[in-house]
């Protein structure tokens, strides 16, 4: 199938599974396995929302279409002295996991960044993220930084969970994003739920993600 036929299927589903749910989704295409002209057959197929995991790759894209009108988001782990390259590039950040790199973004972001906090729901030790038991140690330090807005969670199952398990780490995620949110703290909205990829969109969606993260489905 072309990249083109990939995308209106996967949009297919995403729309069908919206209509159990209630609620909109953004499909993002990871092209962190492909390159600039893979990718910019993914925008033009209708897919503006773009994602890369490392730096370098995130630069080289934005610059090689900066042509197309696109929605960046850094998907993947940050160091903290890259973050002056690239934060003030990114439309969404999806791995925000320490309290030293949230103070690290609010120090070097030029604008107010919309993040996402990584939540290791799972426990997986492979994983990176906060685990839910220190949100509540976290969430007040950074919502005293005033260039760091947590728009939501984001968290990964993983690969070989079933579907019960799927079921249950993305309820997790959804009751942690809702308690969050009714805080009302300050820059923590906390309205959306980064979760779902190649293999689990369409179950992500129905336990409440807002934003999914496929790659795969896109180029095979």
């Amino acid at each position: 199938m072309t990249i083109s036929e990939n995308v209106a299927d996967v949009l297919t589903n995403v729309a069908n599974t919206e209509t159990q749910t209630g609620h909109k989704t953004t499909v993002i295409g990871v092209t962190k396995y492909v390159d600039a002209d893979q990718a910019r057959a993914l925008v033009e197929a209708g897919i503006t929302h773009i994602a890369e995991n490392r730096t370098e790759l995130f630069l080289d894209k934005q610059e090689k279409l900066s042509d197309l009108s696109i929605t960046w988001h850094l998907i993947g782990t940050l160091q903290r002295r890259k973050v002056k390259d690239v934060i003030n590039r990114v439309d969404y950040f999806h791995a925000l996991d320490s309290i030293k790199l949230a103070h690290e973004i609010d120090k070097r972001a030029n604008h107010v960044i919309k993040c996402f906090l990584q939540v290791n729901v799972s426990g997986e030790a492979s994983k990176h993220g906060f685990s839910p038991d220190e949100l509540a140690v976290v969430l007040p330090e950074i919502s005293n930084l005033s260039k760091v807005e947590i728009v939501g969670l984001m968290t990964m199952a993983p690969i070989d969970a079933s579907e019960a398990e799927l079921g249950d780490i993305f309820d997790k995620a959804k009751s942690l994003q809702m308690a969050i949110a009714s805080q009302a703290l300050p820059h923590i909205p906390c309205t959306e739920l980064s979760m779902g990829m190649s293999q689990d969109y369409q179950q992500a969606i129905l336990h409440g993600a807002t934003f999914v993260r496929i790659g795969s489905k896109f180029f095979k």
